[in-house]
């Protein structure tokens, strides 16, 4: 059975506060829609933790800095309500424009210091439309806890850190990247990549493989880097951005997997940027 779409905060708050006096505990789940596996399994995650589920869609316009890559978003609301019918997820909340930036809206919420690096350097201000509408959406749902995937990991990091610092009663936790056969992360941006460009994107993944085992070898980053960038050339990647070694709890830069981290990665390929992650166990 297909959840009730709310578009309006008003229905949403009665919802929430029936089901409060339930006692029920809410999950939540932002997405920007065009769903897929990925998003799934954090609905999945949600359902097993939480008596009442809301997933919310929404395109957010103040992380996005090009405007170009905004008009291109995939939008499919009403496929994206059918694949979450059969996880009996509870209301399905796509709130109109004026229900997340009202007329005169004039605050935004930033998060220093996670923000200033990767993702933060190359797209200036995303990080702070991020926290700020995952702010608005933790306030609105009430949700106790929120499930986030792994594959974006230091959005992870900055909306876990905003809940903390603002005092917001609500768990986030952090669920595994979903991946394609070829080891792609799922993403909604993947649907835009042509079959042969796929083909391609599915060697990202070893190559990060491949740098995390030279690694736990140990490894030296700044030995091994230069040949997994060259090898992501040969593979017909475009500009890479990034694919640095960070510490998975603050983001440090590293320079041997002495304790736990993360390979991160931003990359073009057909005219489309892909990101990735994966965990590098201390040596």
């Amino acid at each position: 059975m297909t959840a009730p779409i709310l578009r309006r905060l008003s229905d949403l708050r009665a919802l929430h506060s029936e089901w409060r006096r339930e006692g029920a505990r809410i999950g939540l789940v932002p997405t920007m829609g065009a769903l897929h596996e990925g998003h799934l399994s954090l609905v999945a995650a949600a359902k097993a933790a939480c008596d009442r589920v809301i997933v919310t869609i929404f395109v957010n316009p103040k992380q996005f800095n090009n405007a170009e890559d905004l008009a291109k978003y995939p939008r499919t609301e009403l496929a994206d309500a059918e694949k979450l019918a059969p996880y009996g997820v509870d209301a399905i909340y796509v709130p109109d424009p004026d229900q997340i930036y009202p007329e005169g809206y004039a605050t935004t919420v930033s998060v220093t210091g996670l923000t200033d690096v990767m993702e933060g350097e190359f797209r200036p201000g995303h990080f702070d439309g991020v926290a700020t509408v995952v702010a608005k959406l933790f306030l609105q749902s009430g949700a106790d806890e929120a499930f986030f995937g792994e594959k974006d990991y230091q959005q992870l990091m900055v909306v876990t850190r905003m809940a903390r610092d603002l005092d917001i009663p609500i768990t986030v936790h952090g669920c595994a990247t979903v991946r394609e056969a070829s080891g792609l992360a799922m993403s909604s941006r993947n649907m835009r990549l042509s079959p042969e460009a796929l083909g391609k994107a599915g060697q990202l993944y070893p190559v990060l493989r491949e740098l995390a085992d030279q690694l736990q070898a140990g490894g030296r980053f700044d030995d091994i880097l230069p040949a997994a960038k060259a090898r992501l050339s040969e593979e017909g990647f475009g500009e890479l951005e990034y694919l640095d070694l960070r510490c998975g709890e603050t983001l440090a830069p590293l320079e041997r997997a002495d304790r736990p981290a993360r390979l991160l990665v931003a990359v073009w390929l057909d005219g489309i940027r892909l990101i990735d992650n994966i965990a590098v166990d201390p040596v």
